[in-house]
């Protein structure tokens, strides 16, 4: 668990959490291992009292939910006690697909512009809704796009991100399955002006049971200038 803010760097986190319906014990484990200063969640928990359930969640991990249910959807961002949050939004994406709604969760955390996507399963509503958030959402400076891309490098969503961000993790582990991964699907991209240390993909029993994907982990420095 975080327990005092780093001038130096700022821990990220992503972490589809199968509305915690697996193992939430085990979830909360492997987050509270971690000490993320920003953890962006996919498939929070829905449904009437999923944002208490999600702002439990973030009391359980030391963290606080500043962005939770309403827009954001099949999305979340949670942040550690002590780090600056200068705005937050909740942003509903059209659903083109008739299956899950979907939106984003952002945020400005110390600065730095985080948001949090779920992107569809579904090719076509994938690259629409893509196109919609690197349009209206990414500014070209000081910005963190991190979730569940619901599709392995190489694809036209890589792609389009990466032309404009960076990929913390491009020689990264597998996210997915959780139990014996095999897809790189789950990501963390900066603005070029960011740096960041080495990626991480949590192993061990916590992260192999907790949910059906695995979180990506990294350190932004804060003191180096790219």
């Amino acid at each position: 668990m975080t327990t005092a803010s780093r001038a130096d760097r700022l821990r990220v986190m992503t972490y589809n959490v199968k509305g915690l319906q697996l193992s939430r014990p085990d979830v909360v484990e492997v987050v509270r291992a971690a000490a993320p200063d920003v953890l962006g969640l996919q498939e929070p928990p829905r449904g009437p009292l999923g944002w208490f359930r999600t702002w439990r969640f973030a009391r359980d991990v030391g963290m606080r939910a500043v962005v939770n249910g309403r827009g954001a959807r099949t999305t979340a961002l949670l942040v550690a006690r002590g780090r600056s949050v200068t705005s937050h939004s909740a942003v509903r994406l059209p659903n083109l697909s008739g299956r899950t709604g979907r939106g984003v969760a952002v945020a400005t955390v110390d600065g730095i512009r985080f948001v949090v996507v779920h992107l569809s399963l579904v090719r076509d509503e994938r690259a629409a809704h893509l196109s919609d958030v690197l349009v209206h959402h990414v500014p070209t400076m000081r910005t963190v796009v991190l979730g569940d891309l619901n599709e392995p490098p190489g694809g036209p969503t890589w792609t389009s991100l990466t032309t404009v961000l960076v990929d913390v993790d491009p020689l990264g582990d597998p996210t997915f399955p959780a139990i014996e991964p095999r897809l790189r699907i789950d990501a963390i991209l900066r603005s070029p002006d960011l740096a960041s240390g080495n990626a991480r993909v949590p192993s061990g029993p916590p992260a192999q049971v907790g949910s059906d994907h695995r979180p990506l982990v990294v350190d932004l420095d804060l003191l180096r200038s790219v």
